[in-house]
């Protein structure tokens, strides 16, 4: 039982008042010079400052089908949230990088709209909500540290805070900023430059110009009433990340994006031209110095457009009775296929596409990606209920098989292809020939299952009053099956058909899936497989060298047993016209550990341990009478063999009692049927 000290002391522990302090730091114009002097990097702009926040993670080479990419390490869960970790989007989030980079160094980039573009649940709000996060989190640290300002004027008491957070250099002459980073930026490494550009906003102007009057234009006195302060940049708290979802087009209002006039203070100060009495807390104002995000961004209306091509093309916003105020702000929205095809047919939007950098986010095609995905959100973890092995990735394997194209190679399967794009090599087809599939057809990944309806589906196995204890792959099978028909966006009845069609694909894979782990377990016996290989080694060993074997059981020496290696090497499909290449490659490989003092293991070498699995399964299988589980009595000797083959599942393979069972049936229903037709 948890008692209150306990959770007093957990209290105490979680509290850090010298990080708050530190986070809450305030100060004066001149100590803020000595921490600019001291740390230049808190003058980045708000995409040079996302750029370093994704490279503080970490990034590593990687290669993706033949293809050199650079994998960043901020998309795979690095916060600890445990569920916006991205998989099997290397490329387009490099893209995306690769962009943030360009604006970085001042390209263009930083002058565009970023516009994720994707099917349904490919991951683009993922991307934007990892993005804010990171920000949140960056800012909070040494390294990703910025600083904004208030006013502590002669007639008030409080600290009035500039209302868009911006960098207090801004403060100064345009000529004197450009003197201080020409000395910052000589000393600067990150390669790209230090830039702080355009003018105070209109509360601030009011307050310049005020103080200006009141001291004769002295500067220096102006800016002791200058108070620095850290911005620790929060969406939550509308510091530094906006967010705009477009409502009904009736109600759609421009001052959601650049503020409005307080009424309130309307009163006080009689003008509605007085910045005092403007409230600038439009979703522009409150990104400044760090992202907006525009939700659905081609929904918005024409008239929000055109605000949003000022604020990108010349960084400037244009608040009700104010001049263009400036901002400094990455601006990245998202949108789906339906809605980009209505932008590229609207001569009118010509301007707005010319100022937008497009970024495909496609569905994921590479099957333990897709596995991942699920894998996140139905774990040990998270859900109680025992999901069977195989349970997920049947479900992926279906919702791949929806995005793959047919070939216009007649020799490859959708099947094939979705295990050559995970990695798999085929007897004619490697990794090398993916990139020529892709580019055969560019739509892949673009249409098909969405992520979000297998989750879905697998959450209503997971709560369905099954007789079950656990959640088989049937059963998710059935849901995803049964689903189709009231799935909102597939209209069209052939393609319904086809997702049916992929269904039954989907279930053969598996068949053969688990009946190569029931061969597995019935063939897992150690010292049978170890006598076995040892019986072909010696074959194979005087074969290579043209000898003879002496028979173990009569001593005599014979030719080698062909008929027994060829039955090994059949199982994986060995032609006779490549066993000398195989058997020469596996003395070989003996030989090389010989020399460095090492004996060889079957399991070193998985194909020959796969063949050796599905030799002994072949002479094993009809003494264990698999076929008899279909049956309702079983003797005893067959029942303490197959409780055998039970656990050998549940300790090697991830089954429980009774998924384990529900495998067992399954296999066994496949040999009787194969009984059938071979007695037919």
């Amino acid at each position: 039982m948890v008692n209150k000290l306990e959770i007093v002391d957990a209290i105490r522990s979680s509290s850090n008042p010298a990080a708050f302090r530190e986070l809450n730091w305030t100060g004066s114009f001149g100590q803020y010079l000595d921490i600019v002097l001291e740390n230049p990097g808190v003058l980045r702009t708000a995409h040079q400052r996302l750029y370093e926040m994704i490279l503080s993670f970490g990034h590593e080479e990687a290669t993706v089908h033949k293809e050199r990419i650079t994998r960043y390490k901020f998309f795979s869960d690095v916060l600890g949230e445990g569920h916006d970790a991205i998989f099997g989007l290397e490329k387009p989030l490099a893209t995306l990088v690769d962009n943030f980079k360009a604006a970085a160094f001042g390209y263009g980039t930083e002058r565009r709209v970023l516009l994720l573009h994707g099917p349904v649940g490919s991951s683009k709000s993922t991307i934007v909500r990892l993005l804010k996060r990171g920000l949140e989190h960056y800012s909070r640290s040494r390294e990703g540290a910025l600083y904004s300002y208030g006013w502590r004027l002669p007639d008030q008491e409080e600290v009035l805070p500039c209302p868009m957070n911006e960098e207090p250099l801004m403060l100064l002459p345009l000529e004197t900023r450009e003197r201080i980073l020409n000395r910052l930026n000589t000393e600067w490494k990150a390669g790209y430059r230090l830039r702080v550009e355009g003018e105070p906003c209109p509360v601030c102007r009011y307050h310049i110009n005020q103080l200006l009057h009141r001291y004769d234009g002295d500067l220096n006195r102006i800016l002791e009433h200058v108070v620095i302060r850290r911005v620790v940049l929060s969406e939550r708290d509308r510091v530094g990340i906006g967010t705009f979802q477009p409502k009904d087009e009736k109600n759609q209002d421009s001052t959601e994006l650049t503020g409005d006039i307080n009424y309130r203070k309307l009163a006080e100060y009689g003008s509605e031209s007085d910045p005092r009495a403007f409230n600038f807390d439009g979703e522009f104002n409150v990104a400044n110095r760090g992202l907006i995000e525009f939700i659905e961004v081609l929904k918005l209306d024409v008239a929000f457009l055109y605000d949003l091509l000022g604020a990108s093309q010349e960084h400037n916003i244009k608040p009700k009775k104010f001049a263009q105020t400036y901002i400094d702000e990455v601006i990245i929205g998202h949108t789906n296929e339906p809605e980009y095809r209505k932008l590229m047919s609207n001569e009118l939007m010509e301007a707005f596409r010319d100022r937008t950098v497009k970024i495909d986010v496609p569905y994921n095609l590479r099957l333990s990606n897709e596995i991942r995905i699920y894998q996140k959100d139905f774990n040990e973890k998270k859900v109680t209920k025992h999901i069977a092995p195989h349970t997920l990735e049947v479900a992926a394997m279906w919702a791949i098989l929806t995005r793959l194209a047919v070939s216009k190679k007649g020799d490859l399967s959708l099947i094939d292809k979705l295990k050559l794009y995970n990695g798999k090599s085929l007897e004619r087809y490697s990794e090398e020939n993916v990139k020529e599939l892709r580019e055969e057809n560019p739509r892949e990944g673009l249409e098909g299952i969405s992520p979000r309806y297998i989750q879905d589906k697998v959450s209503n196995a997971l709560v369905r009053r099954y007789s079950s204890s656990c959640v088989n792959p049937f059963m998710v099978l059935h849901e995803l099956e049964e689903g189709l028909d009231h799935h909102s966006l597939i209209t069209n009845e052939d393609l319904r058909k086809r997702y049916r069609e992929l269904l039954a694909v989907a279930k053969e894979e598996y068949a053969e899936i688990v009946k190569n782990e029931v061969q597995r377990a019935i063939a897992a016996d150690e010292e049978q497989i170890q006598r076995l290989c040892s019986n072909y080694i010696d074959n194979v060993k005087a074969y290579t060298q043209k000898e003879r074997v002496r028979n173990r059981y009569t001593g005599q020496e014979e030719s080698p047993d062909e008929r027994l290696m060829r039955s090994i090497e059949e199982k994986i499909d060995v032609r006779e016209s490549a066993k000398d290449d195989f058997r020469r490659e596996i003395m070989n490989y003996i030989g090389a550990l010989a020399v460095e003092g090492r004996n060889f293991d079957y399991r070193m070498n998985p194909r020959l341990q796969r063949a050796l699995e599905k030799k002994l399964f072949e002479d094993q299988k009809d003494s264990i009478k698999l076929t008899s589980l279909v049956s309702s009595v079983v003797d005893r000797e067959t029942q303490e063999k197959i409780d055998v083959i039970k656990a050998r599942l549940i300790k090697n393979f991830g089954y429980n009692e009774e998924s384990a069972t529900d495998a067992l049936n399954f296999v066994a229903s496949i040999f009787a049927r194969g009984d059938v037709k071979s007695k037919s």
